[in-house]
């Protein structure tokens, strides 16, 4: 009589400036389980962010054993997505702006703890690569992933790969220059796509935009208090016909329309998956942004790219996570599971 295939289990860790996500899925990729969601927090500090990491990993393998019958045992590993340039051979965050990190062993200070094998790698390659294994780049060869958040992420798989580049600083789109004497960016540079279209620079720009004679539900949606408008008051508020706030969404469109063009010249994709809180404005971004990269971009590049919302939102960075430890662990996932 043949036994039944154990099933395993990967943990799949997103840190991203507002929050941390994390969940388990079966090496198949077949669903997702326990997802969890919290606060960054990075005021705290480095040491609190990771001590909190950890507890949320335990309490997903917790979770995940009682949903599953699974035990300890049938779990492979952690996979993690960390915003910033990486060192991913030490395990190290070389420099991520929006957490006040440098140089941190983020790997080997949660591997340590969870007694676990675990990877690092950039949490807009996991994005990126989650889209592409289950959402809505699949069965795409070139892809190029954009998240927008706290900040702006990228990742690109380049004939079916997630590539790093050198020195594993490929894929960062947000750093990339749109203005070359243009808005201050968190990472020092001036004109950054970042600085224009990441979620608190729309809303810097929508409060710039307040005149204080312009008629604009802006401020009343923020509960009358400019400081308090967000990326999601400007959408919400575009919805609704406010003039000031849909054009803060056009003009979000076109600087996302030009990085993108950028990135259709250079690499030629099938798809491109813009994900994050940005896609809640809808087609009133990406009409514009798709009108913009048509004028900016080579013909035959934009004819043959897809230029779509991820499918997977709250959680593609986890997914990506998990994929990413199962791609570096050869051993234990079979190339078929990936394709």
């Amino acid at each position: 009589m043949s036994q039944r295939k154990r099933t395993r289990y990967v943990v799949g860790v997103d840190l991203g400036g507002t929050n941390i996500v994390v969940g388990a899925m079966p090496e198949d990729g077949s669903r997702e389980i326990a997802m969890r969601s919290q606060p960054t927090m990075s005021q705290l500090g480095s040491d609190a962010v990771t001590g909190r990491i950890i507890q949320m990993i335990e309490d997903v393998i917790t979770i995940t054993t009682a949903e599953t019958g699974a035990k300890r045992d049938d779990f492979l590993g952690v996979g993690i997505g960390a915003p910033g340039p990486l060192d991913r051979e030490r395990g190290l965050v070389v420099v991520a702006p929006n957490l006040g990190w440098v140089n941190y062993p983020l790997r080997d200070m949660v591997q340590s703890a969870v007694k676990l094998p675990t990877t690092l790698d950039n949490d807009a390659n996991c994005a990126t690569l989650g889209e592409w294994w289950t959402g809505a780049a699949k069965g795409a060869r070139h892809v190029v992933g954009i998240t927008i958040g706290t900040g702006i992420g990228g990742g690109l798989i380049l004939d079916g790969k997630l590539f790093h580049g050198a020195s594993d600083v490929a894929g960062e789109i947000g750093h990339t220059t749109i203005d070359s004497t243009g808005r201050r960016c968190k990472c020092g540079n001036y004109g950054c796509l970042e600085a224009y279209t990441s979620g608190p620079n729309i809303a810097d720009r929508a409060r710039e935009s307040l005149t204080g004679e312009e008629t604009s539900i802006l401020v009343q949606l923020a509960g009358g208090d400019p400081a308090k408008i967000t990326a999601q008051t400007v959408y919400d508020a575009a919805k609704q016909g406010d003039v000031v706030a849909r054009e803060v969404v056009r003009d979000t469109a076109r600087f996302l329309g030009a990085g993108v063009a950028n990135l259709l010249n250079v690499f030629n994709p099938d798809v491109v998956v813009i994900a994050g809180g940005v896609t809640a404005a809808g087609e009133a971004l990406f009409e514009p942004l798709r009108a913009e990269v048509r004028r900016r971009a080579f013909k035959p590049a934009v004819d043959a790219c897809r230029i779509v919302p991820g499918i997977l939102p709250g959680s593609a960075g986890v997914v990506g996570a998990v994929a990413t430890f199962l791609q570096q662990h050869g051993d234990v996932q079979p190339s078929s599971a990936l394709a």
